[in-house]
């Protein structure tokens, strides 16, 4: 039975009276999602009574020091202006660790998670496509293994989040909103990674993938096998965010952590550096804004624990992503962030704004080499010779590598239903309408991804807006220069073809 059919929901509480006075355990506090939602329940839902956050001491510095340093953030500067005090008072740190048997958690700060916690939110996980099968396993698989066996000794918990991917399925064409048979036995699987060595288990990785990509993929499909086992015993949904994005206005309009998705297409074009993106024009690019994720899993906590948990309840399953909301064609996308990058140029881009779609897996990787590679070696000289460091060549690396492990999701289609995920909002209770719903539809595209490349600057590449003028005068400079060179470059060309021609005209007619 799900929680928004056959529900009389007029005595159910607003959200912020659910949170009211309740205490909340986070994992992956500390990443692009885990603030966000940190920043908008203690904004939002200021009555609650305290957030655990399990962090791990990390090189050198300790959890409780991390605490500090997760504050710090900007996407909190909203909350020290206007809830002053707030995040001092009811966030506490729990010493752990994702990856160790038992969270890594004392005796002490288990006991107390169990007596006093009543929502989980299980957002930690391990998004690189790159990293190892043994990695993946532990902190994505293990962990979540962890966290539910933690979550059956809650005397109180109401409600359990688990954060999962809609990409978790990509062996299909259609992903709807249910669970799908696993890729693998999840006990086996977390078996063999813990004993094997790295070599042996780099030659099985594409075995256990099989037809996923990547290991984030893979264990983030069997996890969500894992959580499936508790069903009836603990009251869980499970939230599948598509490509995590820029907020549109919460915290910050434009707020970033990473260069993940459009924000880092924007920025390699508008440098100058990325001329050329191996996709196709007609593929429907799916992006989650930060905020509209979080108040989706804010949402889907309150409609899970207003329900009284039954042993025949399912496991109600949410794709957060846009679907057919608010489709945007990645050669709109690419055509937008020409458009923005000559409106919210950034500071010493490196030439003027490029990149076109290749569709040609082919002929992408030859224009890698005119348009990429010689280019970063000819600039990369130059700087050596005027004894500055060179750089491009490094940099054109790493967008080398972020696009292989893009192109998989690139090159492909899938269509995402997201119907409970529309269903919830529309259940949301008219005082809840203003701080909680969520839509994609009325989104002015060019204005939100203008804040976005704005964003881009401000927090990525930590360029000051007071320098865009200047930045837009070094533009215009890098246009001059740009068409300049086309110019001279297909002077050249002709005159090399009809130099050529020429000269077979004049053999032909000294033989004739």
């Amino acid at each position: 039975m799900g929680f928004l059919e056959e529900r009389d929901l007029s005595g159910v509480p607003t959200i912020p009276d659910f949170y009211k006075g309740k205490t909340i355990f986070v994992t992956g506090g500390s990443g692009f999602i885990g603030k966000v939602l940190i920043e908008k329940l203690l904004y939002s839902c200021t009555d609650l009574d305290r957030i655990y956050l399990l962090l791990r001491n990390k090189k050198g510095v300790k959890s409780e020091d991390r605490l500090a340093e997760l504050y710090a953030a900007p996407c909190f500067q909203r909350l020290k202006a206007e809830r002053p005090g707030v995040f001092e008072s009811k966030v506490f740190v729990v010493s752990g660790n994702v990856m160790e048997a038992g969270l890594g958690l004392s005796q002490e700060d288990r006991a107390l998670l169990v007596n006093r916690v009543n929502v989980i939110f299980h957002v930690a996980a391990s998004v690189r496509f790159d990293d190892t099968l043994k990695y993946s396993t532990q902190l994505n698989l293990r962990g979540t293994v962890e966290v539910m066996e933690l979550a059956k000794e809650m005397r109180e918990l109401c409600s359990l989040v688990h954060v999962s991917t809609s990409y978790a399925n990509t062996n299909r064409d259609t992903i709807e909103e249910v669970l799908y048979p696993p890729l693998a036995d999840w006990r086996e699987t977390l078996a063999i990674c813990e004993k094997a060595d790295e070599h042996t288990l780099k030659i099985l990785t594409p075995k256990f993938l099989g037809e996923l990509p990547n290991t984030y993929t893979f264990t983030k499909q069997l996890a969500e096998h894992v959580v499936n086992e508790y069903k009836g015993q603990l009251p869980i949904i499970i939230v599948r965010p598509s490509i995590v994005i820029s907020s549109i206005d919460e915290p910050i309009p434009g707020w970033i952590e990473s260069f993940n998705g459009p924000v880092g297409i924007f920025v390699a074009c508008g440098k100058g550096i990325m001329r050329t993106i191996h996709t196709k024009a007609d593929i429907k690019s799916d992006f989650m804004p930060v905020d509209v994720c979080v108040k989706n899993i804010i949402a889907g906590a309150w409609i899970r624990g207003t329900k009284i948990m039954d042993p025949t309840d399912d496991i109600e399953i949410y794709n957060c992503c846009s679907g057919n909301l608010h489709p945007i064609l990645m050669g709109d996308l690419i055509a937008m962030s020409k458009q923005v990058a000559k409106d919210v140029p950034l500071d010493n881009m490196v030439w003027y704004m490029g990149g076109t779609i290749t569709a040609s897996e082919k002929y992408h990787y030859v224009k890698v080499l005119l348009q990429h590679l010689l280019p970063a070696m000819l600039i990369d000289t130059l700087l050596w010779l005027f004894g500055k460091k060179p750089m491009l060549v490094k940099i054109q690396r790493r967008i080398y590598i972020a696009n292989l492990a893009l192109r998989y999701y690139t090159t492909q289609q899938w269509t995402f239903t997201n119907t409970n995920f529309t269903k919830l909002r529309s259940v949301i209770k008219l005082e809840d309408i203003e701080q909680f719903y969520y839509e994609l539809e009325s989104t002015n595209v060019v204005e939100y991804f203008k804040q976005c490349c704005l964003g881009g600057r401000r927090f990525l590449l930590k360029e000051k807006d007071e320098d865009i003028p200047k930045a837009r005068l070094h533009c215009q400079r890098m246009m001059v220069v740009d068409r300049i060179f086309q110019i001279a470059f297909y002077t050249v060309l002709i005159w090399w073809v009809c130099s050529k021609i020429v000269k077979v005209f004049n053999l032909h007619s000294n033989i004739f």
